[in-house]
């Protein structure tokens, strides 16, 4: 299963891409943290690793490293803003079992 971008994270990293001058796309992974287990971790793509699998969504290559996969197989990612102040990517993971309360961490 892919991880894919809603129309509204994919206009944000090419935006974000255009303004910074260089990169591929997007890579998203995870990390051991949190009271949960793990947590995002999202970067500029600028090149693929050995192992790296690449995904295409709306025109953006999304590229996540071997060991996060299994974790985010299946995810959506889309960009939101809650405020003129508060905007990110939220994170739909459908592997998710339990979140911290925070938001900051997650378990599958």
């Amino acid at each position: 299963m892919a991880v894919t971008l809603t129309d509204a994270a994919a206009s944000h990293v090419n935006k974000m891409i255009s303004q910074r001058g260089h990169g591929i796309g997007l890579r998203i992974g995870t990390k051991k943290s949190g009271c949960t287990g793990f947590a995002y971790v999202v970067d500029y793509a600028d090149d693929c690793d050995e192992g790296d699998h690449v995904f295409e969504s709306h025109g953006v290559k999304v590229v996540v490293d071997e060991a996060s996969l299994p974790r985010l197989e299946g995810m959506e990612v889309d960009f939101v803003k809650s405020s003129l102040l508060n905007e990110g990517f939220e994170f739909r993971n459908p592997n998710v079992k339990d979140a911290c309360g925070c938001g900051e961490s997650f378990s599958v």
